[in-house]
């Protein structure tokens, strides 16, 4: 069987234009898009600005890397994006893969429970969320999704007949399905009906189009218009999608729910450190204290490894409730 050919980018196109060029080949999300652009200018004004990339190298890349995690004093994580952005850029863009294995500095990632709330704490935070933002967030709670897995679901993700929720392009573009409490159950499919109402409206006033990937978009003209396709959480007005300029109604954005949550947090005297993940960390750990096999949370969860799940054992309320304090037998 024949290798597929490698996509090229055009040539007259400045870089960062093929930068873009490649990365919409290859269907990454704009906000991907964003960090992969940003990051690789960094990389470019590091050396000055003046020095095209492919006149540079791993140790370049190397020292980069470095600089962030010596001076920048960056996260573990951030380290590893910028990392992933120049090795899509010499990979992909400059057809010059990283020679070697690139070694800089690391930054310390130190392994840390995860944030859970007990029932009662989640009964108090969801008292002071309103509207689609405590839908949103009980999605989080119920069915275990990422932030943005609420905010890009479309409505035929959303399976009312069997319960179930179908997770697209989930972290590392992987597929997975999950579950559709049934306590949310008819106030979501409310919910539906009046974002298919709100389409409708759209169609009649010349719009309705959605952004959907590229090449569905080139195989089925009219896919951006049809229900299915569109956001379960659409915004309230319509923009111009960045890519296309097409006027489209886009997905809520996401800071709406973050800032709601924070809110809430503190009008229930919550004192954690809370955010929408503390919702999908609890959705697992309340989990597995009812006793789901640890293998179906994985993949509910959408974890590669179990290891990844298993983080959430050391937090179940089973493992120490049954456990006296040497204080107690005094």
């Amino acid at each position: 069987m024949e290798n597929k050919p490698k996509f090229r980018p055009n040539p007259k196109l400045k870089l960062m234009d093929q930068v873009r060029e490649v990365l919409r080949y290859h269907h990454y999300a704009y906000r991907t898009e964003q960090t992969y652009c940003q990051w690789i200018l960094r990389y470019i004004y590091h050396f000055g600005g003046k020095t095209h990339p492919v006149n540079l190298g791993a140790k370049d890349v190397e020292s980069f890397l470095s600089h962030l995690t010596s001076e920048g004093k960056v996260s573990a994580a951030t380290q590893r994006q910028a990392l992933n952005a120049l090795v899509f850029l010499y990979r992909d863009v400059l057809d010059k893969p990283l020679a070697g294995e690139i070694a800089p500095i690391r930054s310390k990632r130190l392994p840390r429970p995860p944030t859970v709330l007990v029932v009662s704490e989640v009964q108090r935070l969801f008292s002071f969320i309103e509207g689609r933002h405590l839908l949103m967030a009980k999605l989080l709670y119920g069915s275990g999704l990422r932030l943005m897995e609420c905010i890009r679901l479309r409505i035929q993700d959303v399976d009312f007949g069997q319960n179930l929720i179908f997770v697209r392009g989930g972290k590392g573009g992987k597929d997975r399905t999950t579950i559709l409490p049934a306590n949310i159950r008819d106030e979501l499919q409310s919910h539906v009906m009046a974002v298919k109402a709100l389409h409708r409206r759209d169609l009649e006033e010349g719009f309705g189009e959605v952004s959907i990937p590229e090449g569905l978009a080139r195989k089925y003209r009219n896919a951006a218009r049809e229900t299915g396709w569109q956001w379960v959480f659409p915004a309230r007005g319509r923009s111009k999608d960045p890519r296309s300029d097409k006027i489209m109604r886009h997905h809520v954005i996401e800071s709406g729910l973050q800032k709601a949550v924070k809110r809430a947090a503190q009008l229930a005297g919550i004192d954690k450190k809370i955010g929408c993940h503390t919702l999908r960390h609890s959705f697992a750990t309340h989990m597995l204290e009812q006793g789901v096999n640890i293998r179906v949370l994985q993949e509910l969860l959408g974890h590669a490894d179990v290891k990844t799940t298993e983080i959430y054992t050391h937090v179940m309320a089973r493992d120490i409730q049954g456990l006296q304090s040497p204080l107690d037998r005094l």
